[in-house]
């Protein structure tokens, strides 16, 4: 179990003493264990979890072709949990959950825990189904009654998943206890729902004249359901690869971006989440953050890098960069508005940004969210030309230019979720306000020393002269004195760092790897 913290230890040996204590009833002897029963669901259900690889396409085949925890054959142990004592529906889990693939390491813990959690959710649904007379509903064909044992059951299996997989993210994974359990049940509900029917329909078939081989008939639409729900993720894998290119690209191109692109696109999520978006949206957000630099692809490797001042034609190469962002991306049908981000995320509230000077609500919701992550990651990275401003100060400046430059509502939600998650960032020093801080909210900052271009927007109010060298005399903080040919008004690129940020609330997916069946 290298590699796993001691607490998580502790908390998988419970969850197997625990399922060990519940399964043993079913092994002592007068136990009266159906055992041809069990076998057959038990044996079922490890040969629709084992990764079998088709001969034809070499893909893995069953639930081993989705991430783990996907649950995507549930409904044979649901059923389980209608045919069976609650001890042997718990034994029921344990050969599937055993055999089932592991993407991650170490492999044995993470099987163990699987069918650990497996066995008591089994158990309990089980339990709970006796106790409203489910196995005598269901050979009896009592409908529409058979639907509370079987509903309930399906509740309280889903209720002991999420309960175990909240403590597996607090104890395994970096997420903090209050964020390890909001949302997982709400995003569990729907999918055991289905999957109770499904298991509902498979006992039902089980205990009718027809026999146990007329229960298979069920498992035909769930293994359509697990090959649609493998290409999904499949497809998906491939939308992130298609993204982890093009950040790649941009930060290979221009090296002083590593790390921004990441950091915008985590606060963004962020902003998003606070103002309540669906979780589908979360990831188009996420994705406008990523990619909202992707233009620079379309700047001269010789601009992006230059060291001295920019001629007046080199700014307006560095503010086409948003257009250029667009036109990579308009062919790539899964960003929807991340899109429309990219092209607009310097456009200022009152009409003065670019590309094509959009105001207020004109300016798509999305652009506006990056827009303040981006100018925040601004502020509060490190490099070694200049020091990072404290969170405070980069609020602070922020609320300071929101109505002209920025949306209030956005500031505000990114307010509230960093009083709400924080943000680790490496600040050198306790700097002042007013020590150039301005720039970097309204101009942002170069990617390298010396440097003007196109990435923040135009400069605050009140703030230095865009253009100002970050280089420039000591104490004038990130502004220092103007560079020679700087034009007024003229948008100045963001300057960003490696900036460590803490990790936001668990989203889907959290826990997977623990097998979370969500």
């Amino acid at each position: 179990m290298v590699g796993i913290p001691v607490t998580a230890r502790a908390y998988i040996a419970g969850a197997v003493v625990c399922a060990a204590a519940c399964a043993l009833p079913a092994l002592l002897p007068g136990a009266g264990t159906p055992w041809r029963a069990l076998t057959l669901l038990a044996a079922l259900y490890a040969f629709c979890e084992w990764p079998v690889r088709c001969p034809l396409t070499g893909r893995a085949l069953g639930a081993g072709a989705v991430p783990m925890g996907a649950g995507s054959f549930l409904p044979v142990l649901l059923a389980a949990t209608l045919l069976l004592p609650p001890a042997a529906a718990a034994l029921a889990a344990v050969p599937g959950a055993l055999l089932s693939g592991v993407e991650e390491r170490p492999a044995l813990p993470r099987r163990i825990w699987r069918a650990a959690r497996l066995a008591l959710a089994a158990w309990a649904a089980a339990y709970t189904a006796v106790l409203l007379g489910g196995p005598a509903a269901v050979a009896a064909s009592d409908f529409p009654y058979v639907l509370l044992p079987a509903g309930c059951g399906a509740l309280a299996f889903c209720l002991v998943l999420t309960a175990l997989d909240g403590g597996i993210l607090a104890t395994a994974e970096p997420v903090p206890v209050r964020d390890a359990w909001p949302g997982l049940l709400t995003r569990s509900l729907l999918p055991h729902a289905v999957h109770g029917l499904a298991g509902l329909m498979m006992a039902v078939l089980w205990r009718s004249p027809y026999g146990w081989s007329a229960a298979l008939f069920v498992l035909l639409p769930m293994y359509v359901s697990c090959w649609m729900y493998g290409q999904y993720h499949r497809e998906r894998a491939a939308h992130q690869a298609t993204i982890r290119a093009l950040v790649q690209a941009v930060d290979i191109k221009d090296a002083y971006t590593r790390g921004h692109s990441e950091r915008v696109g985590r606060a963004s999520v962020l902003i998003a989440r606070e103002l309540g978006m669906e979780e589908d949206r979360l990831d188009v957000i996420r994705f406008a953050g990523i990619l909202h630099d992707v233009g620079k692809l379309g700047v001269p490797t010789r601009v992006l890098r230059k060291d001295g001042p920019l001629t007046p034609q080199e700014r307006r190469v560095i503010e086409l960069h948003p257009e250029y962002g667009h036109e990579i991306v308009r062919g790539i049908g899964f960003l929807g508005e991340a899109r429309a981000a990219i092209l607009h995320h310097h456009e200022r509230m009152d009409g003065s940004g670019y590309p094509y000077g959009l105001s207020g609500d004109r300016i798509p919701e999305a652009a506006r969210v990056v827009a303040v992550a981006d100018a925040f990651d601004a502020m509060t990275s490190t490099r070694s030309y200049r020091r990072a401003r404290p969170v405070a100060t980069a609020v602070a400046e922020l609320e300071r230019c929101a109505g002209r430059q920025f949306d209030p509502r956005m500031v505000r939600a990114l307010t509230r979720a960093l009083d709400r998650y924080g943000w680790t960032t490496a600040v050198t020093a306790d700097e002042p306000e007013g020590t150039g801080a301005g720039t970097e909210a309204g101009a942002g900052a170069g990617a390298g020393p010396g440097r003007q271009g196109g990435q923040g927007g135009a400069p605050a109010p009140g703030a230095p002269a865009p253009g100002a060298s970050p280089a420039g005399a000591p104490g004038a903080g990130a502004g220092g004195s103007p560079r020679a040919g700087a034009r007024p008004g003229t948008p100045a690129r963001a300057r960003r760092g490696a900036l460590p940020g803490r990790r936001p609330a668990p989203g889907p997916g959290h826990g997977q790897a623990w097998g979370g069946a969500r």
